[in-house]
């Protein structure tokens, strides 16, 4: 432990003070390191009954809080040692940054919509025809955006009125998708995107089809480079993040013609999973938002979870330490329950907003 080690190399001429909070602090982590690999084995427990379609009981849940430190401060000028030099954080990239990678590794440049309302009338022209509702698009919009959410807009800056904002992670969009999501859903759907715009160039002629034809070759580059690893996350993930052409990929949700498609499909993949799962029942928007803000793992977990279970499961069942902790709505709300509270909640405020009102009315 981190601070166990940490009383060892420092306690020899140490104050009373800072004695007593190293060992307060090595306890805390030990509690909280033990309750964290029950989380984590509960956890693999019920995926793997789900997977093999045996029930899911209460047995199957931490239904104890996490652990919360309450011994004393830490000392005024103590800093903790580490094991290791900690590395720096990367850098964030940008809107800048995608647009740039793409122009770079594919010649790319999205077909960028003339105004936010041209793009709010295609995505709820994709949505309706996959079958999404109105109010599920709007509602998770308005959850993900604030409600005055912009179709370039990134974690972090969308909603922000500072200059000087920076991002807080790659998302964009109506539906806030990652690059690593980007990546994936060529991975997974490139096909089907390919499909779509071909079906759309042949209604065109002239330079407009010409145009849309170079798009679509494009797409299948990015398809295909999607493709050379692995079908997985963590694939998709180092893609997305360590190489210019993942990097690039994320600029087509800023595209009028693809962008709607993948903010769709994301969607529409929970959706199916969860029938597939053996949910029948149309998702409401808090159950589809809770999906794609758990993933769709944890959010089918959550979804069929009995109402009177749902009272008593902690929210932290659902998550890893790490996104717990930077996780605001999944702590303050402490159950199930109060977290599908806390999401319609935050869906009827943002939903009066202008900008979902005119989404909704793009339906």
């Amino acid at each position: 432990m981190l601070f166990a080690a940490a009383g060892t190399s420092t306690a020899l001429g140490a104050s009373p003070e800072i004695e007593a909070y190293i060992r307060a602090r090595a306890a805390y982590e030990t509690e909280a390191s033990a309750y964290w690999q029950q989380i984590a084995d509960k956890r693999r427990t019920r995926f793997a009954k789900r997977r093999d379609n045996r029930p899911v009981g209460v047995e199957d849940y931490v239904l104890a809080q996490p652990p919360v430190y309450s011994g004393p401060p830490r000392p005024p000028g103590y800093i903790p040692p580490q094991r290791e030099p900690t590395k720096p954080p990367e850098p964030i990239p940008t809107v800048a940054d995608f647009l740039k990678a793409a122009a770079e590794y594919y010649n790319f440049t999205p077909d960028r919509p003339r105004t936010e309302a041209e793009f709010k009338q295609t995505y709820a022209k994709v949505a309706t025809a996959a079958g999404l509702t109105k109010e599920q698009a709007v509602r998770i919009y308005a959850f993900e955006t604030g409600g005055n959410g912009t179709y370039d807009g990134q974690a972090g800056i969308v909603g922000s009125s500072r200059k000087d904002a920076r991002p807080i992670s790659p998302a964009m969009g109506y539906n806030q998708l990652l690059s690593t999501n980007s990546v994936s859903l060529l991975a997974e759907q490139g096909d089907k995107f390919v499909a779509a715009l071909s079906k759309s160039a042949a209604a065109l002629n002239g330079p407009e089809r010409q145009a849309m034809e170079r798009k679509i070759a494009v797409l299948r580059k990015m398809i295909a480079f999607s493709r050379t690893v692995p079908d997985a996350w963590s694939e998709h993930d180092k893609l997305a993040k360590t190489t210019q052409g993942g990097m690039g990929i994320h600029a087509v949700i800023l595209d009028r013609d693809v962008g709607p498609l993948l903010q769709t499909q994301k969607l529409l993949d929970s959706v199916d999973f969860a029938r597939i799962k053996g949910h029948m029942q149309p998702l409401t928007a808090a159950e589809l938002e809770l999906m794609n803000f758990t993933g769709d793992g944890n959010g089918i977990d959550m979804v069929m979870m009995p109402h009177e279970l749902r009272e008593r499961v902690p929210t932290a069942n659902f998550f890893q330490r790490g996104g717990y902790e930077r996780n605001p709505i999944a702590r303050r709300a402490g159950t199930v329950a109060n977290l599908f509270a806390a999401i319609e909640t935050k869906m009827d405020s943002a939903s009066q907003a202008q900008g979902a009102k005119d989404l909704g009315a793009a339906f």
